[in-house]
């Protein structure tokens, strides 16, 4: 299967860069299985879609503010992603600079007096950085970091994004992108979807930085997918049985759910 096979043409123009002034505004796509039927509706329309059968799944994982803004001792930029948290205060980063950092380069956090974070090392595309003088990563990033946005918006991240970019039902730390698709659900729309009787499920899946890495080879199937963290609970398996057993149908919010 070829990289080309997948090409269509997306005009610019129809890229958002903001987002609708509600989350339920957003346009919705349905495929009917049976007659291959398309239509366009409203998101909101999905409460009329779902019965009290179905089941609705989705991702908890929660973004944390992934990108950081450094430059080496020598004055080069050097832009820092992170992949996910290891132990004793390393993290696994992508990072985006001129030149490739050596193990041993020091990197400042642009704006601040923290201690120099050291590359170490290399794990595939990514680096082993380690945060020195006592400051946690986590602690780091929630203070300094930015909230890594998409390539494909070519806007800077502003102070709202902090929660547009974030689903209402997120609470597991450790994602660098969104599950994009649970992004339109808002907290009235969950309401009315436990009134209906539609029963949900939440499983973890953190969405790492590999996401954002392009296709290098024409032949897809050589190409190398990146690892992530998950969690499904043994109350996800007992709630998707049910619902199959009750003819209902188990509906994944996002393909980071599937």
């Amino acid at each position: 299967m070829q990289l080309s096979d997948f090409d269509f043409d997306l005009p610019e123009r129809l890229i958002a860069h903001y987002p609708a002034e509600q989350r339920r505004q957003s346009r919705l796509l349905c495929l009917d299985t049976e007659t291959s039927s398309i239509t366009h509706r409203g998101f909101a329309d999905l409460l009329s879609l779902v019965t009290e059968k179905d089941l609705l799944v989705f991702n908890d994982t929660r973004v944390i503010p992934a990108r950081l803004f450094a430059h080496k001792t020598s004055g080069g930029r050097v832009e820092v992603m992170v992949e996910r948290m290891m132990e004793d205060n390393k993290v696994l980063a992508q990072l985006k600079a001129s030149k490739s950092p050596k193990p041993g380069t020091l990197l400042t956090i642009d704006g601040t007096e923290l201690a120099p974070i050291e590359v170490i090392g290399r794990q595939g595309d990514f680096y082993i950085l380690q945060f020195e003088g006592g400051a946690a990563p986590e602690e780091v990033f929630v203070e300094h970091g930015h909230m890594p946005l998409p390539p494909y918006i070519k806007r800077e991240d502003e102070a709202f994004d902090e929660e547009r970019y974030q689903t209402v039902y997120a609470r597991e730390n450790g994602a660098v992108a969104a599950p994009t698709a649970g992004l339109h659900f808002d907290e009235q729309m969950l309401a009315e979807l436990a009134e209906k009787g539609v029963d949900t499920a939440y499983l973890t899946l953190h969405v790492g930085a590999g996401t954002f890495q392009p296709v290098r080879v024409d032949n897809i199937e050589e190409h190398k997918m990146h690892t992530e963290l998950i969690d499904v609970g043994e109350d996800v398996c007992v709630k998707v049985a049910a619902c199959r057993a009750r003819g209902g149908r188990v509906i994944a919010v996002g393909t980071t759910t599937v």
